[in-house]
């Protein structure tokens, strides 16, 4: 199986954060399993530092960083993504969070998310 990591996964993982469930913190772990990070992730922290509503030490280097120490293979935005983007309902209005659906959809992943909000759409997710 396949997973792509949303965002506050990644962030919650530098920092060893309490709220990361088992199941997260398994898949983190495992190297056997397949790990992805969007780019659109990558986008959302660069913009959230740069507003300064998200602090990072390194910024978004650090996010790269650990993503190529936890051996996350890093997703980039493709058309088949924003096929499925267009025509994805409007529940979310979270614009990375709505990539983020997309993408697991259209790759055929599973999202390890701990948004409820997610839930409400037909995609794959763990928490």
């Amino acid at each position: 199986m396949r997973y792509l990591l949303d965002t506050h996964v990644i962030l919650w993982a530098l920092d060893d954060d309490k709220r990361l469930s088992e199941t997260a913190v398994h898949i983190l772990l495992d190297p056997v399993i397949e790990k992805y990070a969007s780019i659109a992730s990558a986008w959302e922290v660069a913009i959230k530092a740069g507003k300064g509503t998200l602090r990072l030490k390194q910024g978004e280097s650090r996010f790269f960083k650990t993503i190529r120490q936890n051996k996350v293979e890093l997703l980039p935005i493709t058309e088949a993504q924003v096929k499925r983007l267009e025509i994805l309902p409007f529940i979310h209005r979270d614009p990375f969070d709505r990539l983020l659906v997309a993408a697991t959809q259209a790759e055929g992943m599973t999202l390890l998310t701990a948004d409820e909000n997610i839930h409400q759409y037909d995609v794959s997710s763990v928490w």
